[in-house]
Order: C-alpha cells, then sequence, then structure tokens
C-alpha cells in the first residue's frame, strides 16, 4: 500500500489558481477527479496526517501513488474539465450516479426526412429530440396512441416504411387515419414535418395556445357549415384534453423545472429528480449510488448536476430545484447558463407549491432507497457474505445468527426509552422485538441507560435458561413455554449485541454482561458519525471496508433500532402530554383518560378532532367533551410545541 508522503508533491510547488486534480494508483489508472478554487490549499489537505482524514478519504490517498493537475483560468472551467475526466477515466473514488432502472423516453427523429415518433429506452442519439423519461413506457405509448389521432406522424418501424413504399400500400395506422402515410406520398416531407413540429410543441409544453387554436378551428368550420370538420376537431381537442389529463399542474406558475431531492444514509445515496415542464410533470428518474467520499449534501448535489447536466445541454431547464445549494452556486449558474443558452437559476424553494413538490420528492427518494435496501437484504448470498465477514472482522467464533441491538431515545432527560430489534440469518425478526422504559434515572445518561437495558435483558435470559427441560436425555434451556406452547421471550441468546455508540456504551454494556456472570456473548458498537465499530477493551476502532456487505448489516440493524427506539418515544412523549392537558378536566379520570388516548392516539388528532367526535368515545359525554375541546385548545393556541422525533421547538 503506497505511503502517501511518498508521493506528496512540495508545497511551493503547487500553484494557488484554480484547476482540476487527478490521483493515480500504480498502474497510472485515475482513482480520483476533483477540481479546486485554490489547488495548493485543496491539495495539502489531503497529505495530513492519516487518522484525521475520513476514512474513505483515507482509503483513497493509500491507494493512489502520484497526483497531477492541471491549471485554468476560471471556475466554471474547473467544473468543465472535471466532468470531462471523470467521464473519460470513470475513477473507482467518485460518486458516480446509475439508474436504479432504464426509463423509458419518448423519442422524435427529427434528423429522418419523415421524422417518426416511438418509446425507446438506453443511450440517447444524436439527431433525434427526446421527452421525458418516464415511469411506465405503458402509459407515454397510451399518450402517443391518443395523440397519433391529432397528429398522425409516422410512427412505424424503417422496416414497416420501405415495404408500403414498395408495394404501394400503407400500414394499417395509415387506413385508420393515425398516420398520414407519408410513405406512399399522401403527405409531403414539409406538410409532415410541419405535424412533427406541433407534437413536439405540444410535448414540450406548449399547449394552451395550440388547444386554443383547434378551438377557434372548431367554431369556424362550424360557422362555415363544415360540420364534418368541426367534428374532427372537436374530437381532436378531446383527446388532447384526455392526453393533459394524464399528467396533472403541479405548479401554477407553468414554470420549466428539474425537481431535485436526495435520501442519504453514510454508505449510499439516492436521487430522484421530477422533470416539471409547463407546470406538468413530464418524466421522472431515480439513481442509487455508493457514498465515495465525506461530502455533504451541497457536494453530493454539485456532483449529481455535473454528472446530469454537462453531457445533456439540452436536458438542462430554466430553473433547478434542489434541497442544498453546491458550494459554489453562481459558479454552477454560469456553466449551466452556458450550455443552455440563456439564464438558468438554481434555487431551494423555501414556500408554496415548489417546497411541497420538492418535499413530495424526497419521499420518493427515501422510498426508493429503502427499496433499494430491501433487494439488497433479501439476496440470500449476500446476507451469508455479511455474516462471514462480521465474524472475521470481528474475530467471533461463529458467524453471528442472531443479531440483537440496542439503542436509547429519550427528550432532555424525559421519557427515557431503549429499544430491542433481533435480526436472524441478516433479516429482520420483528415479533422478537423488545421496548424498554428506563425508570431508575432522572437525567440524560445513556451509558448509565445502556446498563441498566442490557442488565434487565440478560437478567430475563438468566431467568428463562434457570427453567430447564430434559430433550433427548440431555438439560437444556426451556425455549418454549409448556403451558401456552409459546417461545419464552428472552429465552434465546444472541451471536452477537450490538450497541448504537462508541466506546462507553460498550463499555457500559460489557459491564453489565460481566456482573451478571455471562462472558460468552460478543459485543460491539457502531458509532454513526464515522461508522466505526467499537470492541470491547480495544483502544482504536475496527474499519469496515466501505463496500462491505458486513458494514451494511451493521448499520441496517443499527438504524432499525434507532427508528423503533423513537417511535416509542413520541408514543409515550404523546401519552403523557396528553395526560397532563386533561388533569384538569373535571369527571375526567384515569379510566377514561386512557379510553380516550386510545382512541385518538395522539394529541394532535384530539385536538382535530370535534366536539361530536370527542363525544362519540365510549363514556364522554357532550359536557365532558366539550371541556375535553376546551382544554387542549387552550393549551395549543399561541403556545408551542415539541416536535419528539426530533427534540425541536416548533410554534402552534
Amino acid at each position: 500500500m503506497p505511503d502517501p508522503r511518498s508521493y506528496r508533491p512540495r508545497t511551493g510547488d503547487i500553484p494557488t489558481q484554480p484547476g482540476v486534480y487527478r490521483f493515480r494508483d500504480p498502474k497510472g489508472r485515475v482513482v480520483y477527479v476533483g477540481k479546486a478554487v485554490n489547488l495548493r490549499s485543496r491539495l495539502t489537505s489531503y497529505f495530513q496526517d492519516i487518522g484525521n482524514l475520513h476514512p474513505r478519504t483515507a482509503t483513497m490517498v493509500t491507494t493512489a501513488a502520484s497526483v497531477e493537475w492541471t491549471v485554468v483560468n476560471t471556475e466554471v472551467e474547473a467544473l468543465q474539465l472535471e466532468y470531462s475526466w471523470i467521464k473519460e477515466f470513470d475513477p473507482r473514488f467518485n460518486v458516480k450516479y446509475r439508474d436504479d432502472k432504464s426509463y423509458p423516453w419518448l423519442a422524435v427523429t427529427v434528423s429522418d426526412e419523415f421524422p417518426r415518433v416511438m418509446v425507446g429506452r438506453g443511450a440517447k442519439r444524436k439527431g433525434t429530440r427526446y421527452f421525458g423519461p418516464y415511469s411506465h413506457a405503458w402509459a407515454i405509448r397510451e399518450t402517443v396512441d391518443v395523440l397519433l389521432r391529432v397528429f398522425p406522424m409516422r410512427s412505424c418501424s424503417n422496416g414497416v416504411f420501405k415495404r408500403s413504399q414498395q408495394v404501394g400500400r400503407p400500414c394499417l395506422l395509415g387506413y385508420i387515419e393515425k398516420c398520414s402515410a407519408p410513405c406512399v406520398g399522401n403527405i409531403s416531407a414539409e406538410d409532415h414535418r410541419r405535424i412533427v413540429d406541433d407534437f413536439c410543441d405540444f410535448m414540450a409544453g406548449h399547449t394552451a395556445g395550440f388547444m386554443r387554436r383547434i378551438e377557434k378551428e372548431m367554431y369556424a368550420a362550424s360557422e362555415a357549415m363544415e360540420f364534418e370538420r368541426a367534428a374532427r376537431l372537436r374530437d381532436d381537442l378531446g383527446a388532447m384534453e384526455r392526453a393533459l389529463e394524464k399528467q396533472a399542474v403541479v405548479l401554477g406558475d407553468g414554470a420549466d423545472a428539474d425537481v431535485i431531492a436526495l435520501a442519504e444514509d453514510p454508505l449510499e445515496v439516492a436521487v430522484q429528480i421530477f422533470h416539471v415542464r409547463g407546470g406538468r410533470i413530464r418524466g421522472q428518474r431515480g439513481w442509487v449510488a455508493d457514498r465515495m467520499d465525506e461530502g455533504e449534501t451541497a457536494k453530493l448535489v454539485e456532483d449529481f448536476l455535473l454528472q446530469l447536466y454537462a453531457g445533456e445541454p439540452d436536458a438542462i431547464p430554466r430553473e433547478v430545484l434542489v434541497p442544498a445549494l453546491p458550494p459554489e452556486p453562481v459558479v454552477f449558474e454560469e456553466l449551466l447558463s452556458d450550455l443552455r443558452g440563456s439564464r438558468v437559476q438554481i434555487r431551494v424553494p423555501q414556500r408554496g407549491d415548489k417546497k411541497i413538490l420538492l418535499e413530495t420528492v424526497a419521499r420518493n427518494a427515501g422510498q426508493s432507497l429503502a427499496l433499494h435496501k430491501t433487494r439488497r437484504a433479501s439476496d440470500l448470498t449476500t446476507r451469508g457474505r455479511a455474516l462471514e465477514e462480521l465474524q472475521e472482522a470481528l474475530d467471533l467464533p461463529d458467524a453471528p445468527l442472531r443479531i440483537e441491538c440496542y439503542d436509547i431515545s429519550h427528550m432532555q432527560g424525559s421519557e427515557i426509552v431503549a429499544s430491542m430489534v433481533v435480526f436472524e440469518d441478516g433479516l429482520a425478526r420483528k415479533s422478537e422485538y423488545r421496548r424498554f422504559v428506563i425508570k431508575g434515572q432522572d437525567g440524560s445518561d445513556d451509558v448509565k441507560a445502556m446498563h441498566e437495558v442490557i442488565t434487565r435483558r440478560f437478567r430475563r435470559l438468566l431467568d428463562e435458561q434457570a427453567t430447564s427441560t430434559e430433550v433427548n436425555g440431555e438439560n437444556g434451556p426451556m425455549l418454549v413455554d409448556p403451558e401456552t406452547g409459546r417461545p419464552r421471550k428472552f429465552a434465546y441468546a444472541p451471536g452477537l449485541v450490538v450497541v448504537d455508540g462508541g466506546a462507553p456504551q460498550v463499555a457500559a454494556a460489557c459491564r453489565a454482561l460481566d456482573e451478571l456472570g455471562i462472558d460468552d456473548i460478543p459485543v460491539c458498537g457502531l458509532a454513526k458519525r464515522l461508522e466505526e465499530v467499537w470492541l470491547p477493551a480495544d483502544p482504536d476502532p475496527v474499519i469496515l471496508p466501505r463496500s462491505s456487505e458486513g458494514l451494511y448489516l451493521l448499520q441496517r440493524v443499527r438504524d432499525e433500532a434507532h427508528r423503533f427506539a423513537i417511535a416509542h418515544h413520541r408514543s409515550r412523549r404523546s401519552k403523557s402530554m396528553v395526560e397532563s392537558l386533561l388533569d384538569d378536566v373535571p369527571g375526567l379520570g384515569e379510566v377514561r383518560r386512557k379510553t380516550l388516548l386510545k382512541h385518538f392516539g395522539s394529541l394532535k388528532r384530539l385536538r382535530a378532532a370535534s366536539v361530536e367526535e370527542i363525544a362519540t368515545v365510549p363514556g364522554i359525554g357532550p359536557a365532558t367533551a366539550a371541556a375535553i375541546k376546551g382544554a387542549v385548545d387552550h393549551n395549543g393556541a399561541g403556545g408551542v410545541a415539541v416536535n419528539t422525533a426530533t427534540g425541536e421547538i416548533e410554534e402552534t
């Protein structure tokens, strides 16, 4: 493995101008491409102490054997050159966004003498105008089928077109008037080109003017008593309206924009983009990429915009809506404006329809990432490899077929809870999940809380195993309750205990096990900041490769424990808030408070309910319902509320 000091350039030799740099491995292959406003400042940051670098950056600089750079005049030129080199060298440590599936395009071969409309996938070709991409090929085929009635342009393949020319008869579409049949000379190339141009304008979003024109022609034909032509135009108008109904208006100002959102975790990032043209969603795309460096959301946005638009200037809209501005937004706007030939804005929407649409795209990105993780986790071979990697990396005696993970959740020391999630054979076993309420603490000491929950869980294990039964002549733990036939809750010992946190949490868990006399259950901790794996009595963490399936499994287990703990905390917090608000309501005792809470589930739903809806709860009369409504409205008006998921203070 190369030592970065062996190829570190002298600081004085590195220029201070903008430029682009390349790291190469010992075989001369480019492993990373980056740009910098100041090359000296950026490159020297890579050659500091390895321990101070992010693990992924440290892996990159120890993989590389040399570095070189190219000075440019402006930051815009640096962006362009960075994209060109990434495309040319495909470096392994750069984030590469790849489609999570092949999305269909609507293509018009405008360079042909008689342009053809078709639905296709894959790379774009010169001389073809593209619309989309779209989520489903069947949806765009239905739209094209409707619009061919209005725009009877060619849609047949080259083979069908040539065969019709040879036999002198059009195909079926020509007979049913969904093609103007240029193959047999029914229309000239110029007239067919005008139909194609109208179709492209319509698909590009210029629909209002075209529909007004058709409507005027329809009324004019009617007044001239050309009723057949008027009926035809009426049907054309209806066909266009049906096509437009498939595309909902999402931006009332008729904007042309690309709306981009990300869902990320320390290992992967999912990107979703909605293409909005004329205020309507014309297409959607999604990518999932491995995270190769420590860049935050702004850097991920920059990488994505560069790869999305630098090679496709025709696809750049007037406005790009993103969750975070790239590090140099003005430079990026200048680059995109030069490529498009007109002004391009990059903005983070703050309110209104555009913010709502960005939130919708973000939900799609989150679902895409979750689906990707689910598909990856369902692979039996991958799960087996993950367990083997954990066994080897953590020096376990056996593969951890049962993994238990623990997490603590609270808000400023109140309502402290813990979660226990179970994964067996790499898959979540939700029937084995358990929740704990931390009882013996008033503060927010996560270490003490972890010690308590580990003690309680494994004391139950010892209690369950103390009741033994004879199986095939041997004594063993009674894993099934003889009275109910159900498995005992805590009778199974895990192959690995994972705690959410670093060395202090691991030490607390080990101390709890030692106090119980348990010495055969391995423990590790996963620290979220750098995804470090901590082992007992080990001063340094274990750094698993970022592509490791074992690390991916640990991350999924930890995230699931965190989600489960947050849900439990939110539920208890909501219950305590409801109960405190209803303490002073006359005639409302503990039993009816619990009935009320069980019926509505949360304070938010109770506050939104009307007096009549509250009165439908068993045991709650109209007078009591009115008092309850007054109590929750009075306490909620003009005050503040606490987001129990994040701990943030929000106005109500």
